[in-house]
């Protein structure tokens, strides 16, 4: 019989025993280039609501092969789900908008022209995106129009041969610094997918401002004002919602393990302050009420990561269902809410301090909590998986 492992604070379940040799180096890898590269700027970047390395960033992610991992050809690295979530737990528990930047270049932009484009799309696309040259965006959400895009007024004209785009998207990540954008347009036909080079004439993608969650990512709005595209531009396979709600499930399977670093981060942060910061004589480590916080943060971040392997599983074995990432995403974004909230008092005054990263997760997860479906719209979607009755209209 073999000895039985010491209790690891940082992994209390075991967990990494779960991961292959070749997923734990993987993880080693982007934590790596998150410490060196991400880590000792983010605050300063937080603070003044920039993300000026994106896009070398982007190319350094490249080189790990982590952009668009779980594609296959291209470029790709043809990698499994429970890869892709692994990198994504590394990503964003160094902050969610570097993890959004992945996300939506691999699980949106990538997978949108991927799954739906043609030959022709995918050559002179896919390569130079997997490896950070080119930065692709997403353009669904509306300013009118989030949780129901059916209604989206952005339309999409026959003009001869050329179909035109007029309309506007709203809070697009990567938008000001992407090449490409894929676009959602109503047409004749129904909603349709384009594929739209950002110097296309009429594109503009203006950086919102005075956000205060997600500040260390590039947000924006797009402008379509005639913008003329070939007919070839159209991504072929797609017509309908069924296009773009596929894309969105990519990126929320991302966000499932995505949110589980973010809590982890705010869980070691707390639990390496309490045991230095002395009250009353002792570390706080030491008082029931502390420990009743660790230990709550503990079991919600050890159940986060259960689910997201369990799902990354179930993907790998093609057996994923919708319904199934939704609760992923539900209880997983608001199981690190909740880590966040309450690793925040245990660092007292010091946790609305940028000198540590729980507030920063803190606000970013409030954006995590409402894009890729709200937690309404998740809700409503295993409630009517449950019951059979459609609550959405």
């Amino acid at each position: 019989m073999s000895a039985k492992p010491d209790f690891d604070p940082r992994d209390p379940l075991g967990i990494d025993a779960e991961l292959t040799t070749e997923q734990l180096a993987l993880r080693d890898s982007v934590r790596a280039l998150c410490r060196d590269l991400v880590r000792p700027h983010v605050a300063d970047w937080f603070e003044r609501g920039e993300f000026p390395q994106a896009r070398e960033l982007a190319r350094e992610l490249g080189k790990l092969g982590v952009l668009g991992m779980h594609l296959e050809g291209y470029g790709c690295a043809g990698a499994s789900a429970v890869d892709y979530g692994v990198a994504c737990e590394e990503l964003e528990a160094a902050d969610s908008g570097l993890r959004s930047l992945v996300s939506v270049q691999g699980s949106l932009a990538m997978y949108g022209i991927w799954r739906w484009g043609s030959e022709e799309h995918k050559q002179q696309w896919l390569p130079k995106m997997a490896a950070g040259e080119a930065i692709g965006c997403f353009g669904l959400t509306e300013p009118d129009h989030g949780s129901d895009p059916a209604s989206m007024t952005t339309r999409a004209r026959r003009d001869g041969s050329d179909w035109v785009l007029d309309g506007r998207k709203m809070w697009i990540t990567n938008g000001s610094i992407a090449d490409v954008a894929v676009v959602w347009a109503q047409t004749e036909e129904g909603v349709r997918g384009f594929v739209v080079p950002t110097d296309t004439p009429g594109f503009a993608a203006p950086e919102l401002k005075k956000k205060l969650s997600l500040r260390a990512s590039v947000t924006s709005e797009l402008v379509l004002d005639e913008v003329r595209l070939p007919d070839s531009a159209a991504l072929p396979g797609a017509v309908g919602l069924r296009g773009p709600l596929s894309c969105l499930n990519e990126a929320r399977y991302g966000i499932v393990w995505g949110v589980t670093g973010a809590a982890r981060d705010c869980l070691e942060t707390a639990l390496d302050y309490a045991r230095g910061r002395e009250q009353f004589g002792k570390p706080i480590a030491g008082f029931q009420l502390t420990q009743q916080k660790l230990a709550d943060m503990a079991v919600r971040v050890q159940n986060a990561r259960l689910l997201a392997l369990h799902l990354g599983k179930r993907k790998d074995a093609g057996t994923l269902l919708p319904q199934q990432v939704s609760f992923g995403k539900l209880d997983n974004v608001r199981g690190a809410l909740e880590v966040a909230r309450s690793a925040r008092t245990v660092l007292g005054a010091n946790g609305i301090s940028l000198e540590y990263p729980v507030i920063r997760h803190m606000t970013n997860l409030e954006s995590v909590l409402t894009y890729e479906g709200t937690g309404e719209m998740h809700a409503l979607t295993i409630g009517q998986a449950l019951t059979g009755s459609n609550a959405f209209r």
